[in-house]
């Protein structure tokens, strides 16, 4: 080799070693950056030439920096960061849902049953007293109200969570449209010849990006050749070709009356309602956790408002009505009552109308049949009416709300008995209770007006506390709508399979936590910047540098040598 040509080797060398220094140090500046991806320096051998038969070679070139990065330990990390984030707020959703209930303290909706039951009974030792009348009705108020503050607390924090999902949204759509930019720089930057990923502090950014994007919606990423990305979320694309399309928010009425705000995608119309992330984990908190919540409180409110309805409908007060209105109206006057849109529909059967002379104390007793059988014509609102209507002393009509009213002639009131129909109930006439669920609940203001209408007896006069006894063992009676446990045995079992659940949940996201961490320590391996490693490669390239600089000061040596000869 000439002496020539052993100095381009060195001299190529030196620009080398001085550029793995400066990429080394690079490195060093950014550790504690961020995402940041640590860069390295690839050299490639360089084009050797043949002289006199023998092969020559010419040193090595540097050809670019790359990042260290290992993609599919990216897409690893995206499937984590997506199924962490929704884990998280799921089991966060629970939490919430739990401090709602406020089942470790005195003002929790178990105690507020139990104080209720427990006025019920304290009312059937003197069932005449109205003080005693008075009280209980102010508990069942208290119940209700302590349901209705239940829901509201559910509602709020359901509230929240639509309000954190259009904050994400946001989010979601300016990193969508950072990675968009980004990726025509990166593009137009590696576009002149250098070598793939030579754009490093744009695929940083990028990759933080792509990273916070996967928190919030599953993505999946397709790199190409030219150093552009496509985004995908499930068989949806968000970042096609340059192309991209962003998540809208709709707002859409919920299953319990709540405003719910769900996700779709602006050129496909794609739902995300459904995804994992961020986004997935708020919309499943929302609906499925703290709603499905709401959905069984609904089933305990609307058993607990039939049980009780039923009993104290074949009851009677201490004085009867004069004039009684229906809670409940129908749908169509015509329609059979089992059919007709009731939120308890009736049942085939029977109920005793009681006609009392208030002079005389009389009683006349009218059994008015319900017929549900399915067979012939059965029992519409109208056909109810006329039945009452021909009751001597009773007069029947029907509102234009579709309510039932029932009127007695002077001196005559009315009182109810053995309904085993449930129509009563059903249409709310002699009820305590008024409503179907957790978001209507409340007491019959008649009763709330005169505790003497409270269905103390069964016509066994003042002291009579029949109907209190059989009403204050409804809380352990099997309901049907509950599948066959008691309205107790239900709540019992729907705070303790939430506890458990939200257990679960938090086991899964801890799970979740863990194994993403892990991934992240793989990545801190292959991508992170170590101090002592460069360190110690500046060191070995320092090394380097100054055996070349050696190289190029021996040959200035012998190529002055030469020329003084």
């Amino acid at each position: 080799m000439s002496l020539n040509g052993a100095l381009a080797i060195a001299s190529r060398s030196l620009e080398v070693f001085s550029l793995g220094i400066q990429v080394a140090g690079q490195n060093i500046a950014n550790a504690a950056t961020p995402g940041y991806v640590r860069d390295e320096l690839h050299v490639a051998t360089a084009a050797p030439y043949s002289t006199g038969g023998v092969l020559i070679g010419t040193g090595v070139n540097a050809v670019g920096v790359r990042q260290r990065i290992d993609t599919y330990l990216e897409s690893r990390i995206y499937s984590a960061n997506s199924d962490f984030s929704s884990a998280n707020i799921r089991s966060s959703a629970f939490d919430q849902l739990q401090t709602a209930l406020q089942e470790l303290g005195d003002q929790d909706l178990s105690t507020s049953l139990n104080n209720f039951v427990s006025a019920l009974n304290a009312t059937s030792s003197q069932p005449d007293d109205p003080a005693l009348r008075s009280a209980f009705i102010q508990q069942g108020q208290q119940f209700v109200t302590d349901i209705q503050k239940l829901r509201g607390r559910l509602d709020n924090v359901s509230d929240s969570y639509s309000d954190n999902i259009s904050g994400v949204v946001g989010e979601a759509n300016s990193l969508l449209a950072t990675v968009d930019k980004l990726n025509g720089q990166i593009t137009q930057l590696e576009a002149n010849g250098l070598n793939r990923n030579d754009a490093g502090g744009l695929r940083v950014q990028r990759l933080n990006a792509l990273n916070r994007l996967s928190e919030i919606v599953p993505i999946r990423v397709q790199e190409y050749p030219s150093g552009s990305v496509d985004v995908f979320s499930g068989s949806e694309y968000l970042l096609l070709a340059g192309h991209a399309q962003k998540l809208q928010t709709v707002l859409a009425p919920g299953t319990n009356g709540v405003t719910e705000v769900n996700v779709r995608l602006s050129n496909t119309g794609g739902s995300l309602s459904s995804a994992g992330g961020e986004l997935g984990g708020l919309i499943q908190g929302r609906d499925t956790v703290l709603q499905g919540f709401v959905g069984q409180l609904d089933r305990f409110v609307g058993s607990v408002v039939n049980e009780f309805n039923k009993v104290h409908a074949s009851g009677e007060g201490l004085v009867g009505f004069t004039d009684v209105t229906s809670t409940n109206n129908v749908n169509d006057t015509t329609a059979a009552l089992n059919k007709a849109g009731l939120a308890f529909p009736p049942t085939n059967g029977h109920f005793e109308v009681k006609v009392r002379n208030v002079q005389t104390g009389q009683v006349e007793v009218t059994n008015v049949p319900i017929d549900l059988d399915g067979v012939g014509s059965d029992t519409s609102l109208e056909d109810l009416r006329a039945s009452l209507d021909a009751i001597n002393g009773v007069n029947a009509s029907i509102t234009t709300e579709g309510k039932l009213r029932i009127t007695t002639a002077a001196g005559s009131e009315i009182r109810f008995g053995n309904d085993n129909s449930g129509v009563l109930a059903g249409l709310g006439i002699n009820t305590f209770f008024t409503g179907s669920n957790s978001g209507d609940l409340g007491v019959n203001s008649r009763i709330v007006q005169d505790q003497r209408l409270l269905a103390s007896g069964r016509g066994g006069g003042p002291a009579d506390n029949s109907n209190l006894l059989d009403l204050a063992q409804f809380i352990d009676q099997p309901v049907a709508a509950l599948g066959g446990i008691s309205i107790d045995k239900f709540y019992t079992q729907l705070i303790g399979t939430t506890a458990q659940s939200g257990a679960a949940e938090k086991s899964l996201s801890t799970g979740f936590e863990n194994f993403r961490d892990s991934l992240k320590t793989q990545r801190e391996q292959t991508s992170g910047v170590s101090l002592d490693d460069e360190a110690i490669r500046i060191m070995g390239l320092q090394r380097n540098y100054q055996a070349a600089a050696r190289i190029v000061s021996t040959i200035d040596q012998l190529l002055n040598t030469l020329l003084e000869i």
